[in-house]
């Protein structure tokens, strides 16, 4: 099937409320050209630099996610077009976001990533310490980050329990802080696991393969 005809068919099987972001991180220009033609705007890349040249190359209506590790020396680079960091992953991050946002008087849309997978590999905040940051109001600090919400991403494993609980716990810790934060977005679920992520509330799902087909 074409890239058109996986995101359509991807966007029917999935309730409105939905946001496919197609994740078109080391995906060549013209496979995004595809998807914007058939009208989609929401893409996510990993690294800066390629982030950087897609946006320079491609239409400006589109929405930039920011989806993979970002570093504080590096926001600079992006604050003045990406639509949604999904990967805010530390207080010194926010920070620096909300500092590069005033330079420029822009505020940044954010999610903050939580580890939900417990893995030392992963990057991410504990359900404590978001708790903290969010019972505290350490968050309204800040006057150019917009926070919207959260992003997680399960364990790479083929046990569609311990992925479902992640989720759960995830879900779990929106629904507590959505009224006091105003908190509208849950970044759940990538190729392999988003039907289990939009069961538990996902409203933003990261899909690459299944819409560009499989990675070199």
């Amino acid at each position: 099937m074409s890239i058109s005809e996986n995101l359509k068919k991807i966007k029917k099987s999935i309730p409105e409320k939905v946001l496919l972001v197609a994740v078109s991180k080391t995906k060549p220009v013209n496979d995004l050209k595809i998807a914007y033609r058939s009208g989609h705007l929401d893409f996510g890349e990993n690294k800066i630099q390629e982030l950087i040249l897609k946006h320079e190359t491609l239409p400006k209506n589109i929405r930039w996610h920011m989806i993979g590790h970002l570093q504080s020396n590096k926001v600079k680079y992006i604050a003045s077009f990406v639509y949604l960091i999904h990967s805010v992953d530390s207080l010194k991050l926010i920070k620096e976001i909300n500092k590069q946002g005033e330079k420029i008087n822009r505020v940044i849309n954010i999610l903050l990533q939580v580890d939900i997978s417990n893995d030392s590999t992963k990057y991410g905040f504990s359900l404590n310490e978001i708790n903290k940051l969010l019972s505290d109001n350490i968050i309204n600090n800040f006057n150019f980050v917009s926070l919207n919400g959260f992003m997680g991403m399960a364990s790479f494993t083929s046990n569609f329990n311990i992925i479902e609980n992640q989720f759960k716990s995830l879900s779990d810790l929106f629904e507590k802080h959505k009224s006091n934060h105003s908190l509208t977005m849950l970044s759940m679920g990538m190729s392999g696991d988003y039907k289990i992520a939009i069961k538990n509330n996902s409203n933003i799902i990261r899909l690459g393969s299944n819409i560009f087909g499989k990675r070199n």
